[in-house]
């Protein structure tokens, strides 16, 4: 397993867990607003192995309560669904950070997992020209879909800046939402980016409250962060 970081302790990578977090290299989309670019090359050797990992797992067992396998792009690594084994075998909770930029992979990994944070980025439409890579938005909303579809625990969140989701966009992936059956979506503010020319907020810069009654009349529970 390819590992770029791990955090032994995060009470923030999965609502209402004490969890560890393991970051897994590699991701082939290049999203301008990416929060852990240094986890986007999939270098074919680590720093951390798996073996370290797991031994500190061990000692934590009774003190945590998952573990979430973010990234990059976890989806990715070949050696997930037996780290997962391995996880849930120690008694862990096991959750997942995920894209969805690979659906395929991502639907047999779902009876092993407790919970699945799913990055929506944009409408359908947009994705391509948000991530860098042709086919993304297809490939994102079937991902969507096959969480939607089995009924395991999870977040679905957006990052939002209005440079990079205008209102039009906002609504369009609301609707879309709706109409896949989703029931609650998370609009998560962007935050500083080193080099990043979209983390510069306007001065007085508030959520535009019209726009987001405008998404709560559709019925979805929203959460702002």
């Amino acid at each position: 397993m390819e590992i770029g970081g791990f955090t032994p302790l995060s009470t923030s990578d999965w609502p209402g867990r004490l969890c560890a977090v393991v970051f897994i290299l590699g991701c082939p989309w290049r999203c301008g607003y990416c929060h852990n670019p240094e986890l986007q090359v999939r270098t074919g050797h680590s720093d951390i192995g798996w073996a370290s990992v797991r031994e500190t797992l061990q000692r934590r067992v009774g003190l945590l309560d998952g573990v979430v396998f973010s990234g990059g792009e976890p989806t990715l690594d070949p050696e997930l669904p037996a780290a997962l084994h391995e996880v849930r075998a120690m008694g862990f909770e096991t959750g997942l950070h995920s894209a969805g930029i690979y659906p395929a992979r991502l639907g047999p990994l779902l009876p092993l997992l407790g919970w699945v944070g799913l990055d929506v980025k944009t409408s359908a439409a947009r994705y391509d020209q948000l991530t860098d890579r042709r086919g993304s938005g297809r490939a994102a909303w079937r991902a969507l879909d096959t969480v939607l579809a089995s009924g395991v625990d999870h977040e679905l969140r957006t990052t939002y800046h209005p440079a990079l989701i205008d209102d039009e966009a906002l609504m369009d992936t609301a609707w879309a939402l709706r109409a896949a059956g989703a029931k609650r979506w998370v609009l998560q503010r962007l935050r500083g980016v080193d080099g990043a020319a979209t983390a510069q907020w306007p001065d007085g810069w508030a959520w535009p409250e019209p726009l987001l009654d405008e998404v709560r009349a559709l019925g979805l529970a929203l959460t702002l962060r």
